[in-house]
């Protein structure tokens, strides 16, 4: 699949959510205020009903317009020309409510014309046990008349929870999107690992190409019967295929080595080792590639505490790994510094450079299989994207962790923590 087609997909994807979310919404939307709507006619039915029961029972004339005022969305006021028993009242209500199958909690009071103020009734919910009311203050009405208040506290919760299929549908639809995210993101990391492994299969083929290349020619040239006659020639062009054949195997086992970490089968021999003394012995080992560009290496080894347990093996070609990417990675004469501390119980190993840096969105790549950093001009540098990620893999099984600070044209920063081992 090409850039433009996913492009296309992912945007036609994304407005397609959106889409489905919206109209999902505002059928929901819709169908609440349908059935608020339905509510509050039921409600005011009711109350009506209620009201005009009670002019029967004080015998006052019914009014010509409607009794119930509704102040806001849960808040009803019923007007009636006399006083109100509260009993009565509750037997009222809960009987109208019920032959509306509206089943709502709810709270009532009652006017007190005498004393200017609201007297609260109970708190009514189906199947559950009746308190005194806290009714709050209504607004004053113009008509100081005598009338009564309802209110539904928990009305949208109670209207929401009513919405049965709503709520399904809803819940599917979530599903659905959050599956149809998922294969999206599948998508883009199958994507990604495929750009990734074509990657790593090029820069294998041209990891492979040059010994071999060189191999074949140098076999051609031992092939002349007249080499005998030049000894230092055949020495030179058979150092040469030694060489090349060397660097062949080595990359065949670091390739077999991330293969073994991958399937967590490698075998760490892990000893008490002195790091200080590691470092010193691997600096020493690699000082001639350094002194090869006019370089320098600076040792700061202050940790009192310097044995960890480790595998010296796979520890020393962690070191050697970041101090080759010093020197690779470097447009100028390489300064390197590396030191060793201890912090909270902590071995820290910091390996700096002053090469060209790695920008912060790369930070965390590089660390990840076959990944490259584009290089810019620098087109010499060779390898298949492995050498951070086994660094990675190795101070994990030992327990520890890598962190990285970089900028670009700025150097880098390497910092391993290993668990100190206290002597």
């Amino acid at each position: 699949m090409s850039r433009t087609t996913l492009r296309i997909v992912i945007i036609l994807a994304g407005i397609s959510i959106v889409g489905i979310l919206f109209t999902q919404i505002y059928w929901v939307r819709k169908a609440f205020d349908i059935r608020e709507n339905q509510f509050n006619r039921d409600v005011t039915s009711a109350l009506g009903n209620v009201a005009h029961k009670i002019y029967e029972i004080n015998k006052t004339p019914s009014p010509a317009n409607n009794p119930v005022r509704q102040i806001s969305t849960n808040y009803f006021v019923v007007l009636v020309n006399g006083p109100i028993d509260a009993s009565v009242l509750e037997f009222l209500l809960v009987t109208e409510f019920e032959k509306r199958n509206i089943t709502n909690e709810f709270e009532y009071g009652t006017y007190d014309c005498t004393d200017k103020c609201m007297i609260g009734g109970n708190y009514i919910a189906p199947n559950k046990a009746r308190m005194i009311s806290q009714f709050p203050e209504i607004p004053k009405l113009n008509n100081d008349g005598y009338y009564f208040a309802v209110q539904f506290p928990r009305l949208e919760a109670n209207l929401l929870s009513q919405m049965g299929i709503w709520g399904f549908s809803s819940a599917v639809m979530m599903i659905v999107i959050f599956f149809f995210v998922y294969t999206l993101l599948v998508i883009l990391k199958q994507r990604r690992l495929s750009e990734v492994q074509k990657d790593f299969i090029n820069n294998m083929t041209h990891e492979f190409k040059t010994p071999i290349s060189t191999i074949a020619i140098s076999s051609e040239v031992l092939k002349d019967p007249s080499i005998i006659k030049t000894p230092d020639r055949l020495l030179h062009y058979a150092t040469i295929i030694q060489t090349e054949n060397q660097r062949l195997k080595q990359q065949v086992e670091r390739v077999l080595q991330m293969a073994q970490l991958d399937k967590q089968t490698i075998d760490l021999k892990k000893e008490p080792i002195n790091l200080n003394l590691l470092v010193e012995e691997v600096v020493k080992n690699n000082a001639i590639s350094i002194e090869a560009k006019d370089g320098v290496i600076r040792l700061d080894l202050v940790a009192k505490e310097s044995f960890a347990k480790i595998d010296m093996l796979h520890f020393t070609n962690v070191i050697c790994n970041l101090l080759d990417n010093a020197v690779k990675y470097n447009r100028n004469k390489p300064e390197i510094s590396v030191s060793t501390r201890n912090q909270n119980g902590n071995l820290i190993l910091t390996i700096a450079d002053n090469g060209i840096g790695i920008s912060t969105e790369d930070h965390k790549k590089v660390f990840h299989k076959f990944y490259r950093v584009p290089t810019g001009n620098i087109h010499d540098v060779k390898g298949f994207g492995l050498g951070l990620n086994y660094v990675k893999l190795i101070v994990k099984n030992h327990e520890g962790k890598i962190s990285l600070e970089s900028q670009l044209d700025k150097g880098s920063r390497f910092i391993i923590t290993i668990p100190n081992l206290k002597s």
